[in-house]
């Protein structure tokens, strides 16, 4: 691969981004970049240890003069969110990810570009490279499996870290620490269905929303976008006056995603039909109405298709369809006092159809209050038990408290200010962040999170600003000369 981003500064971050680009890293699958990371700290000559679940650490100590400074550790995830548009050829298991420049911000082509945790991963290797840079001693953390369940953070073991000072690298908003998060849970419902023969004087089609946004369920979740299983759902239902027959159905990718685009192969008598078209023409012009500041390419087809083998019996259709009509999507409750930050929210993730004549309802719910979390896992819970679903939950992780007294927060808003001559916003953040769990295995720990600006994050318009690279690197920098003493 030719480099694409050679030029753009600091030269060192983009280096090692590009590299990271070139090996595969889905979630649970990051045996090929953590070899790479592994391999790179043997090179420098640095203590590199993987744990039993696949996080590295590397140590390098301190240049010389800074030895009397705090151990700090630099802490980022190696997984990416793995999407796709439609009509990009790629598999995210062997092909690397191809950035390009567009302007001010990077790109991938067709797909996630993975800035998401890669870029932090890259400053890393950039600090651990660097013989001129000064600090204390430095712990770099690369976890594992952060995107779909925060596995690497779930299985730290106390101990495997010797500093209490942690840079969580993994915001998006450059200008803005973040010091507290959301925990979250998710809400897995199953139906089992039985199959019937479609009649013989039906015809099929395939029905497919697309062109949708996506974006994080967190970080996006307030930003009036559209969720494709809703959408799509929103139209079976009301399709069921013309005597529709489910046959399949699928929505979605990733929990922690909001769906960009969802299918269905339904039947439908053929004197049905062209009620049925003019019905689904309708349907797009009001959705794009009702959506036009916020999505603005959204597509709602209906095309012929082969007539499928089976249909879903009639009963568990119309329980799945009324079950997603009826749960709950999006911003629950606001955060009273810090009125621009979520408290409360559920995304209706994924559907799909799995061996077994299964139907998985796939959904995740955050929260920074725990009682509100648990009351919003039980109301997504409630509406598919009403549909007779089975229902099963998921560990669930821990939020960060805000703690405003941090003295970590206290040197990286002085650095800032000292870089730039303005204060940056201190905030918290509806996403969820391994901080919540690394601060449940290190109680101690004093933790901070920042990092450039990144947009369309957990999609294929996920995009880095250069500038907001050049300026997170110039901070970190800033912060590890001025780490407290010991």
């Amino acid at each position: 691969m030719n480099s694409i981003l050679n030029g753009l500064y600091p030269e060192k971050v983009w280096y090692y981004f590009e590299e990271i680009c070139k090996y595969p890293r889905p979630s649970k699958k990051e045996e090929k970049i953590a070899a790479f990371i592994v391999s790179y700290g043997k090179s420098q000559g640095l203590e590199t240890i993987t744990d039993e679940i696949g996080n590295v650490l590397i140590r390098k100590p301190a240049t010389k003069g800074k030895e009397n400074l705090k151990t700090v550790i630099l802490q980022s995830h190696i997984d990416m969110v793995c999407e796709k548009n439609s009509d990009t050829v790629h598999d995210f298991n062997k092909d690397p990810i191809q950035p390009f420049i567009s302007g001010e911000w990077v790109k991938a082509k067709g797909t996630t570009l993975g800035a998401d945790d890669g870029i932090g991963v890259a400053a890393q290797l950039a600090i651990l490279e660097s013989k001129t840079i000064e600090h204390g001693p430095i712990e770099c953390l690369f976890t594992v499996d952060e995107e779909t369940g925060l596995t690497g953070a779930f299985a730290l073991k106390p101990g495997f870290l010797k500093g209490n000072i942690l840079l969580n690298l993994d915001s998006e908003d450059e200008g803005q620490l973040y010091i507290g998060c959301a925990g979250g849970k998710d809400t897995v419902a199953t139906f089992n269905y039985s199959t019937d023969i479609p009649s013989p004087n039906s015809i099929a089609y395939k029905i497919m929303v697309s062109g949708l946004k996506g974006g994080h369920s967190g970080d996006d979740i307030n930003k009036g976008l559209a969720n494709s299983n809703k959408l799509l759902n929103r139209l079976l239902w009301n399709c069921k006056q013309f005597g529709i027959r489910l046959s399949s159905i699928d929505g979605g990718n990733l929990r922690n995603a909001i769906p960009r685009e969802a299918y269905a192969i339904i039947t439908v008598a053929e004197s049905s039909k062209a009620s049925l078209l003019d019905f689904v023409k309708d349907y797009e012009k009001i959705i794009r109405n009702e959506y036009k500041t916020t999505e603005l390419n959204i597509k709602i087809t209906c095309e012929s298709t082969k007539l499928p083998d089976t249909i879903i019996d009639s009963k568990i259709t119309d329980n799945l369809l009324n079950a997603l009509y009826a749960c709950p999507h999006g911003v629950i409750a606001m955060t009273a006092e810090m009125p621009d930050l979520v408290e409360t929210s559920t995304n209706l993730a994924t559907i799909k159809m799995v061996e077994g004549n299964l139907i998985k309802v796939g959904t995740s719910q955050r929260s920074s209050v725990v009682s509100a979390k648990q009351d919003i896992v039980d109301m997504v819970a409630s509406v598919f038990l009403l549909a007779n679903a089975r229902i099963q939950h998921g560990e669930g992780y821990p939020g960060w408290q805000p703690n405003l007294k941090s003295e970590i927060l206290k040197t990286v808003k002085n650095s800032y200010l000292t870089l730039y001559k303005r204060e940056p916003k201190v905030m918290a953040i509806h996403a969820g962040l391994e901080c919540g769990l690394i601060g449940e295995k290190y109680p101690e720990m004093d933790m901070i999170s920042f990092g450039p600006t990144l947009r369309g994050v957990h999609s294929p318009d996920e995009k880095l600003n250069i500038e907001s690279v050049r300026k997170f690197w110039d901070l970190i920098v800033e912060v590890l000369k001025n780490i407290p003493k010991v």
